[in-house]
Order: C-alpha cells, then structure tokens, then sequence
C-alpha cells in the first residue's frame, strides 16, 4: 500500500453533522403532529429526499423543500404560509450549527500533513460545506476540497482523474459504508471506515463488507498506524 493521497469525509468523519439533522426533523415532526405520527412523518420526510435526490442532490437547501413538499402532501394542502415559514426558520438554524469537530480529527490531520497529500472528499451543498470546513479551522490542512454530487464510483473515478493518480493510490476515510467505502473499493482504491453513533437512514447497507483493501476502526487517530509505518 502506497497511496499518495488520503481522502476524508466531512460530515460525521471531520465534524458532526447528522445529530443536528435529527434534531431539526424532530422539529419538524412536531410542528407538523397534528397531520401525522411522528414515525409516519419521519417515513414520509425520508421518502421524499430519497425522491429528490437526482433534483437537489444533498445537503440543507434540499432538505428544507422536501420538508416543505412533505408538509404539504401530509396536510393535503393545508399548511399556513406561517407553518411554511417556521420549516424555513429551522432550515436557517440547522445552517446556523456551530461546527464540532470529532475527537482526534486536528491531531489526526496534523499527524498526517506533509506527509501525504490530504484533500476533503464529501457530499452536500457546496456553499454549506465550504463555510463549515472554513468554521471548523481545518482548510489548511488540505490540498484539495471536493464537494460532490455524489459518491458513486462514477464520482470517485472522475475525482481521481482531477488528481491525476491512480484508484491504488487513493486512501477514503469515512463514516458511510454506502457512499465512503464500497464505490472506492469497486473502483480499486484502499477505504477505511470510522462508524459514527448515528448515521442517515439512506446511507445504511445491511451486509458485512471483507476485502483485502478493507479496514474498520474505532475512532479516526486508529489510521495513523497504519499510514506512518
């Protein structure tokens, strides 16, 4: 194993993300119980971002239409424009989250720096996610940032084109077995997978994953034995 590049994640792999994503549906959920149960408005939300996904890709922006369109679908076309405002608002304070970085992510990265090229490899909007890596005081570590539409092995093959290197050069780290670790390893690159406590319904894959260039740790300063050899 040689890679002349390490790929990380942002979300739940630099900084925390989907606990903020949870607490605003549970908002949600709420704001709109009189229509629905709270599991069938979580079902009907999550259904309804899957549909969107090839529309508005990942990431906030996305999340707050298909919060709009489900409560008007749920409520048969009844919200009040001030029940559409407040789902805005709660758009506007999940942007508004204060970035907090997972424990060993500076000193993972300032391990690592100079030592290889390290650039950022992650889903989402794009003004979203370049504000949260500008918060979190991490940017400099980085050669490059990627934000991508999303993390199929298309995707993983075109950013490798953009970095000129070839898949076993490549090295992911990531929280999502779905979207950080299968397409890279389809692709013939090296991923390892740093599990978060809590990960998006979508991103879930019901089936072990054994392959030579496979590695799962517990906690993210666990890939620096392996890259410092």
């Amino acid at each position: 194993m040689k890679p002349k590049i390490i790929a990380f994640d942002a979300d739940d792999t630099l900084f925390i993300n989907e606990p903020y994503f949870e607490e605003t549906e549970k908002k949600f959920c709420g704001l709109m119980s009189d229509y629905l149960s709270f599991q069938g408005l979580s079902q009907e939300l999550l259904k309804t971002q899957v549909d969107n996904l090839p529309l508005y890709g990942y990431g906030i922006k996305g999340y707050v239409l298909s919060m709009i369109e489900t409560a008007v679908k749920v409520s048969n076309g009844t919200i009040s424009a001030k029940g559409i405002q407040k789902i805005t608002d709660l758009g506007k304070e999940l942007i508004q989250k204060p970035i907090e970085l997972l424990d060993g992510v500076e000193e993972t990265l300032e391990a690592l720096h100079g030592k290889y090229k390290l650039v950022v490899a992650t889903k989402g909007d794009l003004k979203d996610q370049q504000r949260k890596l500008h918060d979190s005081g991490l940017g400099h570590y980085f050669h490059h940032i990627e934000v991508m539409a999303d993390k199929q092995e298309v995707n993983y093959e075109k950013l490798l084109g953009r970095l000129e290197i070839q898949a076993e050069e490549f090295f992911m780290i990531g929280n999502s077995l779905k979207s950080d670790v299968l397409p890279v390893l389809n692709i013939g690159g090296y991923a390892v997978h740093v599990p978060f406590h809590t990960t998006w319904a979508h991103e879930k894959i019901d089936h072990e994953i054994v392959h030579p260039k496979f590695t799962s740790v517990t906690k993210i300063t666990d890939i620096l034995p392996l890259l410092l050899k």
